[in-house]
């Protein structure tokens, strides 16, 4: 007999609705003059990274960690000086691209939104 499977936020979103979502995110911080220097390089490959994450994240398969081991996504983002207001700009950018994309005001893109101001306030490792 097989057990029910529960839904996740995975589910509801969906793996086009994320590629979405990053493709709309990147380009407004690699544009952001408070946040393009923290992204240097191949912007293909921080992309792809980002879709695994956040499959994962949101509960689909675990990509990242598959490919990378576990996220410890404060440890890895250790080296850079995340201050809040950095943190603050990268929501901004993900806020308006959750607007582009149709994920603002639908309840899993609201519960979405608010575990990502979450890890931002936890990825914040400098002040001002």
């Amino acid at each position: 007999m097989n057990e029910p499977r529960l839904e996740t936020l995975y589910d509801e979103i969906g793996e086009e609705k994320i590629n979405k979502l990053v493709a709309a995110f990147y380009p407004r911080v690699y544009q952001d003059p408070v946040l393009s220097p923290l992204f240097e390089g191949d912007m293909a490959e921080i992309m792809r990274k980002q879709r695994m994450f956040l499959t994962q994240f949101l509960g689909g398969p675990p990509l990242y960690s598959q490919e990378f081991g576990q996220p410890a996504m404060r440890q890895r983002h250790l080296p850079f000086e995340i201050t809040p207001k950095r943190a603050q700009a990268w929501l901004r950018c993900m806020k308006e691209a959750f607007e582009e994309v149709g994920l603002e005001g639908i309840p899993a893109g609201e519960f979405f939104y608010k575990r990502l101001e979450q890890v931002a306030a936890i990825m914040v490792n400098t002040a001002e």
